[in-house]
C-alpha cells in the first residue's frame, strides 16, 4: 500500500503545482494574453508555423520531450535508493524542469517562435548566437545516431512492438489529412486509431505478422539506423500537420493510456496482490525491495552531481528547451496555451518517472525471469537478500535445477523447469548487482517493462499483451524523439546557415550557405552527419555490419552532463530576457546556477578523475575526443558567464535591439489576470 501511497501523492503534488507554481508563472510572470497574436498565426506558412489545437500541441510536445530519457535514467539511477531519485524527479520537475520548459517556449512565442540558441544572440550578444548554435548541432548530432540504435535495441529485445509502431504512420497521416482537409472533429478519428494501435499490440505478433517482426528483429543496427533516418527526413520536410503532430498526437493517447494502465495495475496491486510469479504459485505482495538510500552502490559514480546527471529527462533535460522553442511555440495558436503545453507536459513527464521507480523498485519484485548467458552450461549469477552470491546453470537441454538450499530465497522454477522467475529483494539485487551490470540500455529498460507489466498482470492482461504494451510505450517514445530531433536540427544548421550567411528575417542568405539555410538542404546535411556518426564502431569488438550502427556511443558519455549544461545555458537566455522586462528573476537565477555548476562538475570530474562506468578518467585513458569536446563545452559556458556577468548591469529594463515582443509587459490586462 506504501508503494501506492507514494504514486497517489506525487500525481496529487504535480497536480496542485500546475494549479497554484504554473498558474503564477503564467499570469503574474509571463503575463500570457489570449489577445496575443502568436507566431503560428502571424507567420502560418502551412508547414512548420501551424496554428493548431492545445491538446494536439501537447500530444507532439509531451511525446518528443519525454523519449526514453525518463525511463533509462530513473531506472539506473535508483541504484542510490528510490528516495533521493523520488524527490529529485518531484522537486525537480515543478521548480526547474517544467520551469525550464515553460520560459524556453515563452521567450520563443515572444520572438517569432525562434529557437533559444538564436534568441541568445540578442539578449546577450551576437558572439554567443554562433556558439550556441554550434553545441545544439553536436547535441542534436549525438542524439540523432543514437536514437536509431535505442530505438533498434528496443525492437530486438521486444519484437512484437515492431508491427504495432510502424502501423502508427499510415494511420498518422490519414488522421492528419482527414481533420486538416475534411475538419472533421478529432474525437472519433482519436478514439478509432485508439482502437486500432491497440488491436495491433494484441494481434499483431500473431502468424505470419509475428514471422515478420522476428526477421526484421533481427535487422542489422545499421540498416535499422537508415530506415529510421530516411523517415525522420521525410517527417522533417513534411508540413507538421501531415505526419509529424497526428503522428504525436496518437501516440500521445496511447503512451498517456498505458500510463492510466500502470496506475490502475498499481492499485490491484496494492490492493489484491499481484500475480503468482509461476503457475501454481503464491501471488506476490507489492512492496519496495530497493534500498530507500545508498551511497555507495557497487562501481558506481558519486551520488552528487551524477544522480542529477543520470536522471535528466525525468526532472530537467536542455534537449526540451530545443522543443518547446522550436517546434512546439510555432504551433501554439493561443499564448495561454503555454502553461498547458510547457509547464503540463514536463509534470506528466515526471509522473511517468515516478512510475518508472515505482516499477523497478517494487514491480519488479513481483517477478522477472533469470537471463541466462547464451553459452550452455555458464552460470547466471543472482545475489540473495543476505548479500550472498548463488550461480544458477541452466543444462545443454534447456532445463533447470535449483539446489534445496535455495528454497525461499526468492527463486521459483517454471513447470517445465526450463526458466528461472525471481522474486521479492532477490529480483532486485541481482538485476542491480553493480553500476556495470545494469547500466545497459537492456537492463533498464528490461528494469522498468518487467516491473511495470507486473503491474498490468494484476489486471488480469497476459504476460505476453502486458510486455508488448510497454516495449511499445518505449519505442513510441523514442521514435516521437527522433523525428522531432531531425526537425529541430534542420531548424538548427538553417540558422547557423544564415548566421555565417549574413540572412535573416528581411533578406535572404546569399552564396553557398544558401544551400544549407533552404528546408532539404538544411535536413539532409542533419541526416548525413547522423548517419555519417552512426555508421562508426561505438564497440570495442572489430567493425562489422551488425556493430556499425553504434557510433553514436564514442559521444554518449558526454550527453548526459552536457545536455543538462544546455538546460543552464537555456536558463541563462531566458533569465537575461526577463531582465530586460524588469520581469522577477530570483526563481529562475536559482536553478541556472544549480544547472551550470553541476553538469559542469560532472564534467570535470569525468575529465580528470574518473568516468562513469570505468576506473580510469577520459585523461588516463587518452580520450582525446570526449576531452575536447568535454573541455570546448565547458568553454563555452565560462565564456557565456562571462559575457553574462559583464552584460548583467547594463540590461536591467533595456529591451535587446530588434525585440520581437508581440505584447505589453507592463499592466497586466483583465485577460492576462483571469
Amino acid at each position: 500500500m506504501g508503494t501506492l501511497l507514494i504514486a497517489l501523492a506525487a500525481g496529487l503534488g504535480f497536480i496542485i503545482a500546475y494549479h497554484t507554481y504554473g498558474r503564477w508563472l503564467g499570469s503574474k510572470i509571463f503575463r500570457l494574453s489570449a489577445k496575443a497574436v502568436c507566431p503560428s498565426e502571424r507567420l502560418n506558412d502551412g508547414v512548420d508555423y501551424v496554428p493548431t489545437s492545445k491538446s494536439i500541441v501537447f500530444g507532439h510536445h509531451f511525446t518528443s520531450i519525454a523519449g526514453t530519457g525518463p525511463i533509462v535514467g530513473p531506472a539506473i539511477a535508483v541504484m542510490w535508493g528510490w528516495l533521493p531519485a523520488l524527490l529529485w524527479v518531484v522537486f525537480g520537475s515543478i521548480f526547474i524542469g517544467a520551469v525550464h520548459d515553460f520560459g524556453a517556449m515563452v521567450v520563443s512565442l515572444r520572438n517569432n517562435g525562434q529557437t533559444v540558441g538564436d534568441i541568445a544572440g540578442r539578449v546577450l550578444n551576437k558572439r554567443v548566437r554562433l556558439l550556441f548554435l554550434l553545441i545544439l548541432f553536436m547535441a542534436l548530432t549525438v542524439v540523432l545516431a543514437i536514437f536509431g540504435l535505442v530505438i533498434a535495441s528496443v525492437f530486438r529485445m521486444y519484437p512484437a512492438a515492431i508491427f504495432p509502431c510502424l502501423i502508427q504512420i499510415p494511420i498518422a497521416i490519414a488522421i492528419g489529412v482527414t481533420l486538416h482537409r475534411k475538419g472533421v472533429g478529432l474525437l472519433v478519428p482519436s478514439l478509432a486509431a485508439l482502437g486500432v494501435m491497440y488491436f495491433t499490440v494484441i494481434y499483431g505478433n500473431e502468424g505470419v505478422l509475428g514471422d515478420i517482426n522476428s526477421a526484421m528483429a533481427g535487422w542489422p543496427l545499421i540498416a535499422w539506423v537508415g530506415v529510421l533516418l530516411a523517415y525522420s527526413y521525410i517527417a522533417s520536410v513534411l508540413p507538421v500537420w501531415t505526419l509529424l503532430q497526428p503522428r504525436d498526437y496518437i501516440n500521445s493517447l496511447q503512451l498517456i493510456s498505458a500510463l492510466a494502465l500502470i496506475v490502475l495495475g498499481l492499485v490491484a496491486a496494492a490492493v489484491s496482490q499481484g500475480p503468482a510469479p509461476v503457475a501454481g504459485g503464491e501471488a506476490q505482495a507489492l512492496e519496495m525491495v530497493a534500498p530507500i538510500v545508498d551511497f555507495d552502490p557497487a562501481h558506481a559514480p558519486l551520488i552528487f552531481p551524477f544522480l542529477f546527471i543520470t536522471i535528466a529527462c525525468g526532472a530537467i533535460s536542455g534537449f526540451h528547451c530545443l522543443v518547446s522553442s522550436g517546434t512546439s511555440s510555432k504551433q501554439i495558436k493561443n499564448e495561454k496555451d503555454a502553461r498547458f503545453v510547457g509547464y503540463g507536459s514536463m509534470l506528466t513527464e515526471g509522473f511517468l518517472a515516478t512510475l518508472v521507480i515505482l516499477a523497478c523498485c517494487a514491480g519488479l519484485g513481483m517477478g522477472a525471469k533469470l537471463s541466462f548467458p547464451k553459452e550452455a552450461d555458464k552460470p547466471a549469477t543472482v545475489m540473495l537478500p543476505d548479500g550472498k552470491t548463488a550461480e544458477i546453470t541452466r543444462k545443454a537441454d534447456g532445463t533447470v535445477v535449483l539446489p534445496p538450499e535455495y528454497a525461499g530465497q526468492g527463486m521459483h522454477l517454471t513447470a517445465t523447469n526450463t526458466a528461472v522467475v525471481l522474486t521479492g529483494q532477490t529480483a532486485w539485487n541481482t538485476r542491480y548487482q553493480s553500476w556495470k551490470t545494469s547500466k545497459s540500455l537492456g537492463a533498464k529498460v528490461g528494469a522498468f517493462v518487467d516491473g511495470a507489466a507486473n503491474f498490468l498482470k494484476s489486471l488480469g492482461l497476459s504476460a505476453g499483451v502486458a510486455v508488448a504494451l510497454m516495449g511499445v510505450l518505449v519505442a513510441s517514445f523514442a521514435a516521437t524523439t527522433l523525428d522531432t530531433a531531425c526537425r529541430l536540427q534542420r531548424y538548427v544548421i538553417q540558422e547557423l546557415a544564415n548566421t555565417i550567411g549574413g540572412g535573416d528575417a528581411s533578406k535572404p542568405t546569399t552564396g553557398p550557405w544558401a544551400v544549407l539555410a533552404s528546408k532539404h538542404g538544411a535536413t539532409i546535411v542533419a541526416v548525413v552527419t547522423a548517419a555519417a556518426m552512426a555508421s562508426l564502431n561505438g564497440t570495442p569488438k572489430p567493425w562489422s555490419v551488425d556493430n556499425a550502427g553504434t557510433g553514436g556511443l564514442i559521444l554518449w558519455p558526454l550527453f548526459g552532463a552536457t545536455n543538462q549544461l544546455l538546460g543552464g545555458l537555456a536558463f541563462m537566455v531566458i533569465t537575461f530576457w526577463m531582465w530586460r522586462r524588469k520581469l522577477p528573476v530570483w526563481f529562475m537565477v536559482v536553478p541556472m546556477i544549480f544547472m551550470l555548476i553541476l553538469p559542469a562538475w560532472a564534467l570535470l570530474y569525468q575529465i580528470f578523475v574518473q568516468a562513469v562506468g570505468s576506473e580510469t578518467s577520459w585523461w588516463a585513458d587518452k580520450n582525446w575526443l570526449l576531452i575536447f569536446i568535454g573541455l570546448s563545452a565547458l568553454a563555452l559556458e565560462i565564456w557565456m558567464i562571462i559575457e553574462a556577468i559583464k552584460a548583467w548591469p547594463k540590461a536591467k529594463g533595456v529591451l535587446e535591439e530588434n525585440a520581437l515582443d508581440q505584447i505589453d509587459t507592463g499592466d497586466l490586462s483583465a485577460e492576462s489576470k483571469a
